[in-house]
């Protein structure tokens, strides 16, 4: 995987789409898989924790295929009815998985604590080998999803639910081997609700990028403050005003503003904002700006500062 170097660049889109697209591609397969394995073997010996296990190696697939789909989309070109592109495609995948996710672990801690009660009998070893076999699959699905995961936090959100998956085969091995060794039952019930808390930890800190971005919030690494500052430096700006500033997906960041130009400099506006997107840009970063030029006395009443307030036009 060591000659995928990018040199140059902010070292964002180090991994080609179509060989992400293979290695998404390849996780689904193996996750598929595995969880034909686990019916076929749930049925065989009786043990409902596999079929239960199965599931959630479905639940991985079904998270990777969703991620997989949206990486497609959001690599569309913008269309007409779809001016900003496709490319919040992820945010809103992340999204979907990061809920199902809460979802899947409110579900494990109340099987955790209900078990607690009602401890069920396991048959060991059968149990710890095909948790075993699901342990490998799930490491096989995160090494192939790991740099990715960096990236994007669509695939971020997938690979968060396989380091879940991961989690519980490690519990079922751990707590057949308390039952065969023991005779533990309550291992098993104690280490789900651990994972369940686990999860749920990770998703409270991952999915708040994700509404930021779909409720057009401005970027974390971005003091919006700042950037207005440094618009009004400009030499030529006399002030600014409406300034949205949001992300259009993931490390997109863009800004629309009024700008007030003085009214000596009205003559040569277009440089002025030329300028000031020129700055935008190699500071920081802002790729996408649209500026609207005002002359100093022409401008709105009382504008304010960022957004929008209805009295002015």
């Amino acid at each position: 995987m060591g000659h995928h170097h990018d040199h140059g660049g902010h070292g964002h889109h180090h991994i080609d789409p179509d060989a992400g697209d293979k290695r998404v591609a390849g996780a689904i397969a193996v996750n598929m898989l595995l969880t034909l394995a686990q019916v076929i073997g749930g049925i065989l010996s009786g043990s409902l924790a596999l079929i239960a296990d199965a599931l959630h190696n479905f639940s991985d697939a079904v998270a990777l295929i969703i991620a997989f789909f949206a990486r497609k989309i959001a690599r569309r070109p913008a269309d007409p009815r779809m001016s900003f592109g496709y490319g919040r495609a992820e945010v809103v995948a992340a999204l979907v998985n990061y809920t199902t996710l809460i979802v899947l672990s409110v579900y494990l801690f109340y099987e955790g604590v209900m078990r607690f009660f009602e401890p069920e009998p396991i048959n060991g070893w059968m149990v710890v080998w095909i948790a075993t076999l699901a342990l490998i699959v799930d490491l096989i699905t995160a090494a192939l999803t790991y740099s990715m995961a960096k990236e994007s936090m669509n695939i971020r959100a997938a690979f968060i639910h396989n380091v879940a998956d991961a989690l519980g085969s490690v519990a079922v091995i751990i707590a057949g081997t308390a039952v065969i060794v023991f005779g533990w039952t309550w291992v098993d019930p104690a280490v789900t609700i651990l994972i369940s808390v686990y999860i749920l930890w990770h998703v409270k800190s991952e999915i708040g990028d994700t509404i930021r971005v779909l409720m057009l919030g401005a970027p974390p690494d971005l003091n919006p403050e700042d950037v207005a500052t440094r618009i009004e430096e400009t030499d030529g700006v006399a002030g600014v005003h409406h300034i949205h500033l949001w992300s259009m997906q993931e490390r997109e960041p863009a800004l629309t503003a009024h700008l007030v130009i003085e009214t000596t400099a009205w003559g040569r506006a277009d440089t002025v904002a030329l300028g000031v997107k020129e700055s935008l840009r190699s500071e920081f970063g802002i790729g996408h700006v649209t500026l609207e030029l005002e002359q100093v006395g022409h401008l709105c009443d009382t504008p304010s500062r960022f957004g929008h307030n209805d009295s002015t036009v």
